[in-house]
């Protein structure tokens, strides 16, 4: 089965030999493959009316069990933007009714931010549309494919997700 990539890669063998391209084999999917999750990504939250990042914020708290609350730091860490991002996306969501602000009963100046249960209805929907989305996009592949490509995939990003800062 021949793809866009095979061609892509056939054409750059042909004008310029001297080059290397085989990198392009594999990371030239992974990128066509991650413009098609994006796709997906976005699909699965308009129907839950969520934007990704919102997504992202809610299913932050979710992961965290049980009162699904973490503080703004915490969610810093877990969605690597910045303060003053963080704070607008926490009153967005404020705003909205899918998180609440409490004080920190351990930190008489600090805040949790607190899921509140349309906010996790929300994350838990559209969890689960995005499952049936990516689940889609898997189906071509056995289970021992997936759980291939996922170790394979994990080799590759793992460095990245270990550098300090």
């Amino acid at each position: 089965m021949e793809d866009e990539v095979d061609r892509l890669v056939a054409a750059w063998r042909r004008e310029r030999p001297d080059l290397d391209v085989e990198p392009l084999e594999v990371l030239s999917r992974v990128s066509r493959l991650a413009r098609h999750l994006d796709r997906a990504r976005r699909l699965a939250f308009a129907e839950h009316q969520l934007e990704p990042w919102e997504f992202d914020v809610l299913t932050s708290l979710r992961r965290a069990g049980a009162p699904y609350q973490l503080s703004p730091g915490q969610l810093l860490t877990q969605t690597l933007v910045t303060s003053g991002t963080m704070t607008n996306r926490i009153d967005r969501l404020a705003k909205k009714g899918l998180v609440r602000r409490e004080p920190d009963p351990n930190d008489r100046r600090g805040v949790l931010v607190r899921l509140t249960e349309e906010g996790q209805d929300r994350a838990d929907e559209a969890l689960a549309g995005l499952l049936a989305q990516e689940r889609a996009i898997l189906a071509e592949l056995s289970t021992a494919q997936r759980h291939e490509l996922a170790g394979l995939l994990r080799q590759l990003t793992a460095p990245f997700d270990n550098v300090p800062g």
